[in-house]
């Protein structure tokens, strides 16, 4: 990771450029948010006032009597040269502007930000502008300007998020927090004026943190990014999984892109043979990027695409079935030896053939035994697990079983909907353990496919 970088996701010390105390402002919200979270120094910045919140403020950078390593720029677009200016002086060694009216207002806000990189002589790195910045959950760190009580921040995990939109990144993780999802870093660019996906993608790669990387592309900016880019995420897709949702796929949409970012959208067929062969997962949506993330940050790689499914309801079997053959995955009819064996200890009613249905008498030891009995076998690759709560013989421990079963080195999925106390009971322990849970089928099958995806990109499973 370049020194320029390095600060961005974990500065000693930060410089508020603008900060104020003015309720509903986006100052106010990122001074609070630093003051109160972040566990390196917080200078503040403004000549409109000589203290907050109990801090000393400084009427400039330049007058910050310790180094600077990031500052936040959170003023109008026609003071940001100057201040750029400044911090060259001052040795900051990357800067986060907030604020926007940039490039992506068109010609006269175009030359506002040429004036800005013209005024770092690149010797200040720069995020943005018309960007939120940087969210790192590890070290407090949070630019992020929507109030907590609006938008709700994940714990720290192993997901990074690389968006180019900053409501769209602010959005996703609201969700991710209320699903539980850890996000520990997560950075939006925006214009793009200096640091770029390309290097963001980088510098994540190399972090020891980060186990899966996701990005949400609108378009691309500059010529050559397009190869640089390739060039970059088929590197990093030999060690970690990315994760890609490309927006602005239509013409209509592209025009969007455009005035959102200054980017340009770009033909999404280009796009689409790009990322395949950079090895990267694509998506078609953000919650199913994370959801996917969710399971190559915790799932070990299979050797192949054939699914083991275990139910308590036919119903829901068969469309476990549809949604996982419809990603290209494969339920196999299991072997005669292997379903007489089931059909020793099971119901004389249950059905063995794949998906194994142990119906609404189902209890959490004839899951451990299908588990126990199929999934190490030769037969299978990864299992998905159905399993509804309200049955009487079904209990919160089915999760303990299921998290032994990870000894066989195989992924495992569970899909339920439930939402009873002992089904919020069963799902937390699973994902305590280290297994993911879905509420919808297809997002089950989507994790799966990804898992199988990325073991064939890796060399480690035989392609479909």
């Amino acid at each position: 990771m370049s020194e320029g970088l390095n600060y961005l996701f974990n500065p000693r010390s930060i410089a508020i450029i603008g900060a104020t105390a003015r309720e509903g402002s986006v100052g106010s919200v990122i001074t609070r948010n630093l003051l109160t979270k972040f566990r390196g120094r917080v200078y503040l910045v403004n000549p409109s006032y000589t203290e907050l919140m109990g801090h000393r403020v400084y009427r400039s950078v330049l007058e910050v009597p310790g180094e600077v390593d990031l500052a936040v720029i959170v003023t109008p677009a026609p003071t940001v040269p100057k201040i750029i200016n400044e911090c060259v002086a001052k040795g900051v060694k990357v800067a986060i502007i907030i604020s926007g009216g940039f490039s992506e207002v068109g010609e006269d806000g175009a030359k506002l930000e040429g004036e800005v990189r013209n005024a770092s002589q690149g010797r200040v790195r720069i995020l943005g502008p018309n960007c939120i910045g940087v969210y790192n959950a590890f070290n407090g760190l949070d630019t992020f300007f929507i109030p907590q009580g609006r938008m709700e921040r994940p714990g720290a995990g192993p997901i990074a998020l690389i968006s180019q939109s900053g409501a769209v990144a602010a959005a996703i993780l609201d969700w991710a927090a209320r699903r539980n999802i850890g996000v520990g870093l997560a950075v939006n660019y925006g214009n793009k004026l200096d640091i770029s996906e390309v290097e963001l993608l980088e510098a994540l790669a190399g972090n020891d943190d980060v186990k899966v990387i996701v990005m949400y592309i609108e378009g691309l900016k500059y010529p050559g990014e397009g190869r640089r880019l390739l060039e970059v995420m088929r590197r990093v897709t030999k060690t970690k999984p990315v994760v890609v949702y490309k927006a602005g796929r239509s013409k209509s949409s592209g025009r969007a892109v455009k005035s959102h970012t200054a980017a340009l959208a770009g033909n999404y067929e280009i796009y689409r043979a790009m990322l395949r062969q950079a090895g990267a997962i694509e998506v078609n949506n953000l919650m199913d990027a994370l959801e996917v993330a969710k399971a190559l940050a915790t799932q070990p790689l299979p050797r192949g695409n054939r699914v083991l499914i275990i139910t308590d309801s036919g119903g829901a079997g068969v469309q476990a079935v549809d949604n996982v053959e419809s990603v290209g995955l494969v339920v196999p009819e299991l072997p005669q030896e292997i379903r007489d064996t089931l059909s020793k200890s099971l119901p004389p009613f249950a059905s063995t053939a794949n998906p194994i249905d142990l119906t609404g008498s189902a209890t959490d030891a004839m899951y451990k035994f299908v588990l126990d009995t199929v999934l190490p076998t030769s037969y299978v690759d990864m299992a998905l697990v159905l399993a509804q709560m309200q049955l009487p013989g079904m209990t919160p421990k089915l999760a303990d079983y299921i998290i032994e079963a990870r000894r066989f080195d195989k992924p495992i999925v569970v899909f339920g909907i439930s939402a009873n106390e002992d089904a919020r009971a069963f799902k937390a322990r699973l994902e305590e353990g280290g297994v993911p849970t879905y509420d919808r089928l297809e997002t089950a099958a989507n994790a799966l496919r990804a898992l199988y995806e990325y073991a064939v990109i890796r060399g480690l499973a035989r392609p479909r």
